[in-house]
């Protein structure tokens, strides 16, 4: 990967609608050496999807919680089918295995109290074997991007 790569993937990954021409531009190349570099960056993986970012707020969904929870199961079989569980969760949008003192953490986009609360229920009747669940509820977005910093 080369500056014309980084530069691309920075303009890409702040507005993937910009134009090929634009895009080309702005990198100081043609357009068909740009298209090509940027089907190179697709193929290989550097570039997963281009989506759009949807407003949470406006779609009635301003309520981010962290949910960090513990297990009393760490085998994979266990791992394979609370992953399938939570994957059927719309609400979850972000979901890690954990190191330190909590296992897994979620991040869980909804509307409200309540409809944390019903999703709490669904989460733990449909999970075996989990011993603890803390939820923390965002009171601010103070940043949030999709940007990655991209080495130099």
């Amino acid at each position: 990967m080369d500056s014309f790569d980084r530069h691309i993937l920075s303009l890409l990954q702040r507005d993937a609608s910009i134009s090929l021409k634009d895009l080309a531009e702005t990198v100081n190349l043609s357009t068909t050496p740009c298209w090509k570099r940027v089907k190179k960056l697709e193929e290989s993986g550097y570039i997963r999807a281009k989506v759009a970012l949807l407003d949470p707020v406006r779609l009635g969904l301003g309520l981010s919680v962290f949910v960090q929870l513990k297990t009393q199961r760490h085998d994979s079989l266990w791992l394979e089918t609370f992953a399938a569980t939570v994957m059927q969760f719309e609400e979850v949008v972000e979901f890690y295995r954990m190191s330190g003192e909590w296992d897994y953490m979620l991040r869980v986009v909804i509307n409200d109290i309540a409809a944390y609360d019903s999703f709490y229920k669904k989460l733990i009747t449909s999970t075996e074997g989990l011993s603890n669940i803390t939820s923390s509820f965002a009171m601010e977005q103070i940043k949030y991007t999709t940007a990655l910093p991209l080495p130099r």
